[in-house]
């Protein structure tokens, strides 16, 4: 959940009424909210620099209120007191205007160049804005707010912000080699072609973190304005030259991204959040943007959709007896508009342009009952006869955990995503023979794959505690990941339990004895008649030649025991033989 910090004298004096701090936190509560700490600057630079950095830090209070992930109308300042004053009822939801400038529109052009590296743009311009030093700082922790959250950290989205009077329409969103782009950017005082900026801010805390994003490719998304001025090289930088101020009183906003969905969202709410402050108050003027196909759109869309939704469903999704009219006044203080029609059943729900978190009639459901109140539903008993019961699978687990605990071994729990290697190389197998589930954008080296055995994560375990007294005990009982075509995901778990033994000697005959003792706690007789248990001599990259040997039950091959190869060993940085056994505890079920 995003975190917002907001003064706290200047919420109280945008709510018109100052809270204790207890009230202030019901409030919080009652809207859906969460009043997560009341500090200052100085009191969080003490705590994470120490006193001495905190000296001449602001004392001013800070409310950190903890907003739902999906809830980017409370962000900042602005949405959070527009939210808790309709909530309040002390104000009606404001109706946002997309308004055709005087004179000729702003236009943003995006050349075919950019199709491969961020295809999609959106604009709009907020017309005679008069901003504060706070409004300001809003203004611009918005927008880092929205790059954290929804933006996905610009990779999806992201916003350039510019001083309109210093520019010239229409604008250009195109693609340009890294050598070819020069301009000065955001509060640098000389020019830089984008591979220097790139350099430069390799080590910017900042802005590191996102040059991920665009540094390989062999062209870079610039937006330049008529006379060749460089707005912003997305999604790093903006230029010097349309820099926002608090004097700024006409901003032209460009979001660029992947995705064209939430760009479009992004504008609605940097535009009605903002839109309060211009000299028409709620009044968006519009901007079009021609695609390299041609076609013409005219942004912020800021569109109204009406939802239909019965009273009867609310009521009983919810646990709560109201009627219609109360239901639908219930939803207006959420800022859904609404109105009972029909048969006197139905209520009529207008999603404003601020609200993309509203999806299914659920989200309807949940924001009628936030505004209801979690506290005022009866507890009732389910009226349902059934009776809780642990699955049969997880119950089973749990018996052989204190079964192998009560043998001598120590239980470890250890990641369920691995590196490639962990599951293929270290074990001599190719990853294609591993039938492993693939991680499409791993963050690292390290989870790659999802586990197709538990052996690996127990090696690592052993390696991690070599310089513990021997002999090493180690077992795992949870699932392993393969792929599996006649899922509809496409893979499939399977419970397995995996022990090892780490020592001087292998140990060979301590881990035949536990898989013995395991079968005798599973009710599996030895012996292949009456579906006992046998195990027959076998192979594997993994074990030692001659020392490893598949293990049937019931008709089939449950997994394997051994003595693993001395590569193997010296691959996950062991130094002594080691001896393990990994069977699929799900056929004893």
């Amino acid at each position: 959940m995003p975190t917002v910090s907001l003064k706290r004298d200047l919420l109280f004096r945008a709510l018109g009424r100052t809270y204790t701090d207890e009230e202030f936190d019901e409030l919080c509560f009652e809207f859906g909210l969460e009043l997560d700490e009341i500090t200052s600057e100085k009191e969080i630079i003490s705590k994470e620099q120490g006193n001495e950095k905190a000296q001449g830090a602001s004392d001013v209070v800070l409310y950190k209120i903890d907003v739902p992930a999906n809830r980017y109308d409370l962000l900042c300042l602005e949405g959070l007191v527009r939210g808790l004053q309709v909530f309040k009822e002390r104000i009606k939801a404001p109706m946002y205007k997309r308004v055709m400038p005087n004179g000729e529109i702003q236009k943003l052009i995006i050349t075919e160049e950019t199709a491969k590296i961020r295809p999609y743009a959106v604009a709009a311009v907020l017309r005679n804005i008069k901003f504060t030093k706070d409004r300001y700082d809003s203004f611009i922790e918005l927008q880092e707010k929205l790059h954290q959250n929804i933006c996905r950290k610009r990779a999806l989205v992201a916003i350039g912000t510019h001083d309109l009077d210093t520019l010239s329409g229409p604008f250009t969103y195109t693609a340009k080699k890294p050598s070819d782009i020069k301009f000065k950017p955001l509060n640098k005082t000389k020019e830089y072609t984008a591979c220097e900026l790139m350099n430069i801010y390799k080590t910017d805390n900042h802005l590191k973190h996102y040059l991920h994003i665009i540094e390989n490719k062999p062209l870079y998304p610039v937006i330049y304005d008529s006379n060749g001025v460089v707005l912003s090289m997305p999604p790093v930088i903006n230029g010097n030259h349309s820099k926002i101020t608090v004097n700024t009183r006409n901003i032209f906003i460009e979001c660029t991204g992947t995705d064209f969905t939430k760009a479009k969202i992004v504008l609605d709410i940097i535009v009605t959040t903002f839109s309060e402050y211009c000299e028409n108050q709620f009044t968006v003027e519009a901007a079009e943007v021609v695609f390299p196909n041609g076609k013409l759109h005219t942004f912020p869309e800021l569109a109204y959709r009406k939802e239909m939704v019965r009273a009867d469903l609310i009521n009983k999704k919810v646990g709560i007896r109201e009627t219609p009219e109360n239901l639908a006044k219930l939803l207006t203080r959420m800022c859904l508009k609404s109105e009972v029609i029909g048969d006197g059943n139905q209520i009529e729900i207008e999603i404003p342009p601020t609200r993309a978190d509203i999806i299914h009639a659920c989200d309807i459901i949940e924001d009628a009952a936030i505004a209801y109140g979690y506290n005022n539903i009866q507890m009732t008993l389910p009226k349902t006869y059934t009776i809780a019961n642990q699955f049969p699978l997880n119950k089973l687990t749990e018996l052989l955990r204190h079964d192998m605990a009560a043998a001598g071994f120590t239980e470890a729990l250890t990641f369920a995503l691995c590196s490639q290697e962990d599951i293929a190389d270290k074990l001599g197998l190719h990853i294609s023979a591993t039938k492993a589930v693939l991680i499409s954008n791993p963050k690292t080296a390290e989870f790659q794959v999802a586990r197709t055995t538990l052996l690996p994560g127990l090696l690592k375990t052993i390696a991690a505690n070599r310089k513990m007294p021997l002999p090493l005990k180690l077992f795992e009982i949870s699932d392993i990941v393969i792929q599996d075509s006649s899922r509809d995901v496409g893979a499939r778990n399977y419970r397995h339990l995996c022990a090892v033994y780490y020592n001087k000697n292998p140990g060979f005959e301590i881990i035949h004895g536990l898989l013995d003792r395991i079968m005798q706690l599973l009710d599996v007789p030895p012996g292949e008649k009456k579906g006992g248990y046998v195990i027959k001599a076998s192979e594997g990259p993994a074990f030692f030649p001659g020392r490893c040997a598949e293990i049937f039950a019931r008709g089939q091959s449950i997994g394997k025991l051994g003595v693993l190869h001395p590569d193997v060993i010296t691959k996950f940085e062991l130094t002594m033989p080691c001896s393990c056994v990994e069977i699929n505890i799900e056929p004893f079920l």
